[in-house]
């Protein structure tokens, strides 16, 4: 299963006004090009939509618990359109609630197999028919490598393992990713003891030691 991201800027959420934890807005746009240079095509969700037999679930962070249902799922010209209710009394629903109201919380991500789709001029895939598990409201980073992009801009600076534990922290990531992405860091930088003290990669090694890591975890 592949995931897409999308950030609240581009989701356009809402909240319903005296309906606690009902909300609506995109779980994916047509016709952009992202960061893996992947293009949703108009139409790739209508079989998903009709013909699936399960509904698609709403959870945390991918993995996480299941925190609402999706009560709406349509295309229209702009993209995939959900609207949902988180579950009422469900504490992580509610922590997740009182973060998005907080604007917080990146965004939404759709978990999706794709099924039929075709090589692009760009180096990625025109997404034609995807197959749609899950959409979690998410913490990550709404796009991988725009993330990537605000902490290479930050990477200059940065001398030692604290320093990048800093820039994830001020990226936005919680102390316990930062964490575990330092851990990660040091596992890459085999040799010297000194080595492990300052890491000097180039933004590409970064880039994809940080894509790498995020995969395996």
């Amino acid at each position: 299963m592949k995931h897409k991201l999308l950030n609240l800027d581009c989701t356009d959420v809402k909240f319903y006004e005296g309906k606690q934890g009902v909300f609506s807005g995109y779980a994916s746009v047509f016709n952009g090009r992202d960061s893996y240079n992947d293009t949703v095509i108009a139409g790739a969700y209508a079989k998903t939509i009709t013909e699936r037999e399960r509904p698609v679930q709403m959870r945390w962070n991918h993995t996480g618990e299941i925190i609402g249902k999706w009560t709406r799922m349509e295309e229209d010209e702009r993209g995939l359109y959900v609207e949902g209710e988180l579950t009422p009394g469900h504490s992580k629903a509610m922590d997740v609630y009182a973060s998005l109201m907080h604007e917080a919380i990146t965004g939404l991500s759709i978990g999706y197999i794709p099924i039929i789709f075709k090589d692009n001029e760009y180096g990625g895939l025109d997404l034609i028919e995807v197959k749609l598990v899950e959409i979690s409201i998410v913490e990550s980073p709404a796009d991988l490598n725009a993330q990537v992009g605000r902490i290479k801009s930050s990477v200059d600076s940065a001398k030692t393992i604290k320093d990048f534990e800093n820039i994830l922290r001020e990226s936005g990531y919680s102390r316990s990713d930062a964490t575990w992405f330092v851990e990660g860091l040091k596992r890459v930088v085999q040799g010297e003891p000194e080595a492990q003290k300052k890491v000097e990669l180039s933004a590409e090694e970064l880039k994809f030691a940080f894509q790498t890591l995020l995969l395996r975890k």
